[in-house]
């Protein structure tokens, strides 16, 4: 595929985002684009709405695999072009069109020719709401085909086209979803000890719950808890009965994960005494466990991208973003890396716009990664 090729595959990705475990009609088009490839060494399933396509080497020592997720957001665009998304309401805002892309990019050039190993490429739903890498490995989706090694890549809209960055151990954060309901006793404003306050009750646990990272997170271990939303209230003179609070976890360890997960809880039940209410904690973890890169496999990628002519290579540093690919790396040793795309805008913004180069770019520099390992 030349570059031409490759961006026009993006904008039609781009025009049609789904949620996940939705996306119809991007696994059409990738079925079309992957059957398009036709050779006889390469078979191909589906799961759900995700696609595994597996090329049989000649002399099989191992099976490698690349991992591109599928799947939008519920955003609505503002970048206004050619290619803006017909689905009102959602949006590519975490650039997976760019990882499908080069996705089949890769898969395109490593069947220019039968290879020595097997090579999977998977086209994962889900990513970004219900852990679809740990919902596919649960169901046995790879049954034989589960790749010996894996590999996959994020687009970063801080880093310029042209730079790779990744580093050995935690890349990416555990995350954890919360979403908390307190319910009182609500009332006329102008009779407070006949009720129970749930905004001072919620506020109280959200205050609380920053003590966590303060008191009980070692300050040289990493942890985050965010509250996004908070709904409470009706009128001005009513005080209200009820409150809703969302936030969300973010940690460097699963221990820590878990810890944070305990406190939240017991915080949560803390406030019900105090405030004689009731509360209902939810916490939502799935698979989004820490990115973590295996040594050997990361610093074979980092050797390579080194050497490697016009790439600007950087070790990362770690960041609080959540991946579900660290589901898929907790059980098959592998490597996640970032890929510079250079958007004014970050992931998940309306206005993300990051630059088509970046993908031509990763084919080539990707691909001659993948054929190094092919030995």
């Amino acid at each position: 595929m030349i570059k031409e090729q490759l961006i026009e595959i993006r904008r039609q990705l781009h025009q049609i985002p789904e949620i996940g475990l939705e996306e119809v009609k991007t696994q059409k088009y990738l079925l079309e684009i992957i059957q398009s490839i036709n050779k006889v060494f390469i078979e191909y399933k589906t799961w759900q709405t995700g696609i595994l396509v597996f090329v049989h080497g000649k002399n099989p020592k191992k099976t490698i695999g690349w991992r591109a997720d599928i799947d939008g957001l519920p955003i609505t665009e503002e970048v206004i072009s050619d290619f803006q998304s017909i689905h009102n309401g959602y949006m590519h805002a975490c650039g997976h069109d760019f990882h499908m892309t080069i996705g089949l990019g890769l898969l395109d050039q490593m069947t220019k020719e039968q290879p020595e190993n097997n090579y999977l490429f998977l086209f994962q739903p889900a990513e970004e709401n219900e852990a679809g890498g740990m919902l596919m490995y649960e169901d046995d989706a790879f049954g034989s085909w589960l790749p010996d090694e894996f590999y996959g890549l994020h687009v970063n809209p801080e880093l310029p086209v042209g730079k790779i960055t990744t580093k050995v151990g935690t890349l990416f954060a555990a995350t954890c979803e919360v979403q908390i309901r307190l319910t009182g006793k609500g009332g006329h404003a102008a009779f407070p000890h006949a009720s129970n306050d749930m905004i001072v009750a919620g506020m109280s646990l959200v205050q609380q719950a920053q003590t966590i990272v303060s008191r009980n997170v070692n300050p040289v271990e990493g942890a985050v808890v965010t509250f996004g939303t908070f709904n409470a209230g009706s009128a001005t003179n009513v005080i209200a009965g009820e409150a809703t609070i969302s936030g969300t976890i973010r940690t460097l360890t699963e221990e820590m994960n878990q810890l944070t997960q305990i406190r939240i809880r017991e915080i949560g039940e803390g406030i019900a005494k105090s405030f004689n209410c009731m509360v209902e904690v939810s916490l939502d973890q799935k698979g989004y466990v820490p990115v973590i890169n295996n040594k050997q496999t990361t610093e074979n990628l980092m050797s390579f991208m080194e050497h490697e002519a016009d790439v600007l290579f950087e070790e990362a540093e770690v960041a609080m973003t959540g991946e579900d690919f660290g589901y898929l790396l907790s059980k098959v040793p592998g490597t996640m890396f970032w890929l510079g795309v250079d958007s004014k805008y970050g992931l998940h913004s309306a206005k993300f716009e990051p630059k088509e180069d970046a993908i031509p770019f990763a084919v080539e520099h990707v691909s001659n990664f993948l054929k190094s390992l092919d030995n």
